[in-house]
């Protein structure tokens, strides 16, 4: 288990700060989770009910899965937002789309705040891409978040996502869309060098 100090990415947004990732520790972060999956502002999470000992084992599932990772994401050293990375030809989305060598999914979640930041979700949204994209095999990202969560549409489309269409999963009816490095690094104007 690594230590919840490991930070394996930091991007620094000139309007809001610093932000960094780290690796999720299923046991230590497992209260704050509960509170942010929880909250009404995280309906689309799909974790409503879930107790405390259900968080910790879905990510100790998650720790545990060759296929997806969940990450921490701090803002000025302070626990703002969950990330998750995963193989979309290995779950998810396996079946639904054709996937390609170097396809990423992703979910993020940004923690609930009684002081909103303006530009915040969206300085966490171009973290988590430019943590992905950081990794040089990753060629696109793919997301699949439900159709009327409207709002992440639109930070995804600030972002560089694509839709593609509805895809009906188990859980959800989803929009699937995709973000190429080259359209993350048009819709943000970071590059390589930059990310």
């Amino acid at each position: 288990m690594s230590s919840t100090t490991d930070v394996l990415f930091t991007r620094t947004d000139p309007a809001v700060g610093t932000f960094s990732v780290r690796p999720l520790d299923p046991f230590a972060d497992a209260e704050l989770l509960h509170g942010w999956v929880t909250h009404p502002k995280a309906a689309f999470w799909m974790m409503q009910e879930a107790s405390l000992p259900d968080v910790e084992r879905e990510y100790v599932r998650i720790a545990a899965h060759a296929h997806h990772d969940a990450f921490m994401g701090l803002h000025e050293g302070r626990p703002a937002f969950l990330m998750e990375r995963y193989d979309p030809s290995e779950l998810e989305l396996v079946g639904l789309y054709d996937a390609r060598p170097g396809d990423v999914g992703m979910h993020f979640l940004v923690a609930p705040s009684d002081t909103p930041l303006h530009g915040f979700t969206r300085a966490v949204i171009t973290t988590v891409m430019a943590a992905l994209f950081a990794d040089p095999a990753t060629r696109r990202v793919v997301v699949e978040p439900d159709v009327h969560n409207k709002a992440v549409h639109a930070l995804n489309e600030a972002v560089g996502f694509v839709p593609d269409g509805p895809v009906t999963k188990p859980e959800k009816e989803a929009l699937l869309s995709f973000c190429t490095r080259e359209q993350f690094e048009a819709a943000t104007g970071l590059t390589g060098e930059s990310i």
